[in-house]
């Protein structure tokens, strides 16, 4: 209890971090009854149940599918739901909770005798809406793991579940009294409490995993786990967590080249170019043909940002010799070859990229996709 009010708190401070915390150690139920209590002690012309089902049945099954359509999550949308949905509703009723915890405060101590005082409560529930919006964007970006752009698209379409909600308003209305009437509880828990269960599963696998890769990181002479945890935290976009286990893997063992090619990546999409050459070149000299030469593609991207084409081409020509139909990698060679001057030839590298990207198999074209979009917009000028 009070390790997720501590989580609850921080959300006001460090909302990124808190996200990434709650998946690790929060609790479901501790997030459902901090909205149930919030919902009770807010004047709201509706049921206290009403924004716990509303969350549970409506705005979060449409994020998880905002998030397959958007940011093209893996697996099916079952798959999806299984692995997602009991992390990201732990996590947007934890954001509704901290939102709504300022107006409850509000409703306390204004005592609402004047125009002026609904006037101010009024403005306060509008920052706490966009204070909820805010926190559910790092929610999704941390559960989906993925880019902040598509977090922001998916956040900003999640009206959508909502605005079906109110055209449907008199029937969810009565189905959710339905839902929460203790009869339907105790018959939906008899005959179904094995499906219910496992809604918490993909929050519990979460969390077993962080802990036992905390466990096995706990060993000072483990580089595997400190780079496994690093890799945990990259994927959550919490790259300062992810930074400190990747050094760590390397303070303990000096070779650990996927460390150094993480730094790398980690340190080029921060802009941090110079970092990012040592790492990659660290990389190179220890393995020129690592994650399949893949070495090479993320030199010439970082040469490219740096304003040398002519090096960028170097490393990008080797590169889709030996990976032919890497969609990134045709990406930057055309894009190398453009700014070399070499239009025509920058043109059929853009071309097989979009061709790459089509005909790849159908569980990688969702991460292929940028590129394909990329490369067909070089094409259109």
């Amino acid at each position: 209890m009070i390790e997720n009010l501590k989580l609850l708190v921080r959300l006001y401070s460090q909302p990124a971090a808190a996200m990434g915390a709650i998946l690790d150690r929060g609790s479901l139920l501790f997030a459902s009854l901090a909205v149930l209590v919030i919902s009770i002690l807010l004047p709201f012309d509706f049921r206290f149940y009403t924004p716990l089902l509303v969350l549970a049945l409506i705005y979060v099954p449409g994020l998880l599918l905002l998030g397959k359509l958007l940011a093209r999550l893996g697996g099916g949308m079952g798959a999806v739901f299984q692995r997602d949905y009991s992390p990201l509703l732990t996590c947007t009723a934890m954001a509704w909770a901290a939102a709504n915890l300022p107006l409850l405060v509000a409703r306390w101590i204004l005592p609402l005798r004047t125009r002026q005082d609904l006037v101010v409560l009024e403005a306060i529930a509008g920052v706490s809406l966009l204070w909820f919006l805010a926190l559910t964007f790092f929610a999704v970006r941390t559960v989906f793991g993925t880019e902040s752009v598509r977090a922001v698209s998916i956040v900003g379409f999640s009206w959508l579940p909502l605005l079906a909600a109110v055209y449907l308003w008199a029937p969810l209305r009565f189905a959710l009294g339905w839902l929460a009437s203790p009869f339907f509880l105790f018959f939906a828990w008899y005959y179904l409490g094995g499906e219910i269960g496992n809604l918490g599963a993909g929050l519990r696998r979460r969390q077993s995993f962080h802990r036992m890769l905390e466990a096995a990181a706990v060993n000072p002479h483990d580089a595997e786990a400190q780079y496994q945890l690093g890799l945990f935290y990259q994927n959550r976009r919490q790259y300062t967590e992810a930074v400190q286990r990747f050094r760590n893997a390397i303070a303990i063992r000096s070779s650990e080249t996927d460390a150094h090619f993480q730094l790398g990546r980690i340190a080029r999409a921060q802009g941090r170019l110079k970092e990012a050459l040592e790492h990659f070149q660290t990389v190179l000299d220890q393995d020129e043909t690592h994650h399949q030469h893949e070495i090479l593609r993320e030199l010439g991207a970082l040469y490219l940002e740096a304003g040398q084409p002519a090096d960028a081409w170097h490393e990008l020509s080797t590169y889709v010799e030996r990976r032919p139909y890497d969609p990134e990698g045709l990406y930057y060679a055309g894009q190398a070859l453009d700014r070399l001057g070499r239009q025509a030839e920058a043109r059929e590298m853009y071309g097989r990229a979009v061709e790459s990207a089509r005909t790849a198999p159908r569980y990688l074209r969702g991460a292929v996709a940028k590129w394909s979009r990329l490369a067909a917009k070089e094409l259109g000028r």
